[in-house]
């Protein structure tokens, strides 16, 4: 018999090692799951949570199929090695997993089994072995890996392709703090048939409009993150579906659904530099002479988590990820931005922060925008620094997103709150005395950061 190992890929529809282990199979494929401290420990209280209800979600899916799936606790090595004893396995068959703690488990599994473990690619489109180990920037990146072909998605098993067996051991399920989106693949899928009718042929118009966010926000960005990140449904399946709409459409809708397409590129981007580097989440990716003159001010950081820096687009972003355990991505560039950049934070804090409390952490992701935010990563520019004011005044110049998530601010005029780090101190009690003033001066901050990253590049030696 053939043990499939399910790891992050929490689905039966465009999985690659699940196809993998039904074409290889002399017989019927055994379905597992394991639960192992080793992983789950290192899962936010949220993720967590929505990775339970999708494994419910993919036994239930099995279980439609006419079989069911093995959901196990313990160390990955022993109990794996165990069932190869159970049911006379005679190979286990899985996916490639690129994060630190998952890529150790994969090697004390191959030393455990007395059976032959294979791995496929299934996370990403491109298998990062294909390209150049490292790339300064996306756009170099992007070069390459568009001209690589990009897979069909795989098919999902026939019924009889699988093991009848009944699995009673039951599924943990951990507590939210927050509501969670429905899990599963079906509940992935509408999240994309509803995006594709709705939101994809506006998409650029749309990505960065906050106050749309607000009023429509199923709509002006595709919400599927927690899905990918859950790997609820196939990167394949999402390629598939915004490249038939690309083909179909042109002007002004194909630029639309161009850009959703380039920007699902940076999910490739970060899988790659995690495939070849995976201390990304720990180390600095960019070698700098000079080490950055990080500050270490807990009172300034735990101001930044509560959403009480005194400028609202951050704070709004971080009360968001606090009620709802997501941000929209440019309140999520903008908070990484002024923790990094405002107040001199280290970069790794807010990565760990966001690991914690967002429903869709990514291992490779958020490392991955964090370090480009914090001019550690893959970045043209040497040191970009997002402006918390000029970006409100581009992206929520009505004050909607902002009035969503700090009610403090709900009866102040627009272009007050757009330039709250700016107004008087009086002026600033006067129109809301319970929201608090700005932590640090916009001006000396955005001239601290400079300073110091210049120093690190070795670009300036005042001290």
């Amino acid at each position: 018999m053939l043990l499939y190992w399910h790891r992050r890929d929490r689905r039966t529809a465009d999985d690659r090692g699940l196809a993998a282990a039904v074409d290889a199979a002399d017989g019927p494929v055994l379905p597992v799951y394991v639960f192992d401290p080793a992983v789950t420990d290192r899962l936010g209280a949220r993720k967590r949570a929505f990775v339970d209800r999708t494994v419910r979600a993919l036994r239930e899916r099995y279980r439609d199929l006419e079989s069911d799936l093995l959901v196990r606790s313990g160390a990955a090595p022993d109990v794996l090695a165990d069932l190869c004893d159970e049911y006379g396995v005679d190979r286990v068959v899985t996916t490639e997993c690129y994060d630190p703690v998952r890529r150790d488990r994969t090697a004390a599994v191959d030393a455990a089994l007395g059976v032959p473990l294979e791995t496929h690619v299934d996370t990403v489109l491109v298998d990062p072995r294909t390209l150049e180990p490292s790339y300064p920037t996306h756009s170099q990146f992007h070069a390459d890996w568009r001209e690589r072909p990009k897979p069909s998605p795989a098919s999902e098993p026939a019924p009889d392709a699988l093991a009848e067996i009944t699995a009673d051991e039951p599924i943990p399920i951990a507590n939210s703090d927050i509501d969670l989106p429905e899990a599963g693949t079906e509940a992935a899928r509408e999240r994309l048939a509803s995006f594709r009718d709705a939101g994809l042929r506006r998409y650029a118009d749309t990505r960065d409009d906050l106050a749309a966010a607000v009023e429509r926000p199923l709509e002006a960005v595709s919400r599927l993150s927690p899905y990918l990140a859950a790997s609820a449904i196939g990167i394949r399946e999402v390629w598939e579906t915004v490249t038939d709409v690309r083909d179909a459409v042109d002007g002004d809708e194909r630029r639309n659904v161009d850009k959703y397409a380039f920007e699902l590129t940076w999910r490739e981007l970060y899988y790659h530099l995690l495939a070849h580097t995976p201390d990304l989440a720990t180390v600095n990716y960019k070698q700098f002479p000079n080490e950055i003159a990080w500050r270490t001010d807990d009172a300034d950081f735990r101001a930044w988590q509560r959403g009480e820096t005194g400028y609202p687009l951050v704070d709004a972003g971080m009360r968001q990820l606090e009620r709802d355990g997501y941000i929209h991505n440019r309140p999520r560039q903008v908070v990484a931005s002024f923790l990094t950049k405002h107040l001199l934070l280290d970069w790794r804090r807010g990565a760990a922060h966001f690991r914690e409390r967002l429903v869709d952490h990514d291992p490779a992701v958020n490392p991955g925008n964090w370090q480009w935010v914090a001019s550690t990563g893959t970045d043209s520019v040497d040191v970009r620094i997002f402006d918390p004011v000029a970006q409100a005044a581009k992206y929520d110049d009505t004050g909607a997103f902002v009035r969503e998530y700090v009610p403090e601010l709900t009866d102040v005029p627009a272009e007050a709150i757009v330039e709250w780090p700016t107004l008087p101190a009086d002026r600033r009690a006067a129109l809301a005395p319970d929201y608090p003033a700005p932590i640090v001066d916009r001006t000396d901050a955005y001239e601290r950061a400079q300073r110091v990253f210049e120093r690190a590049l070795g670009k300036r030696n005042d001290g």
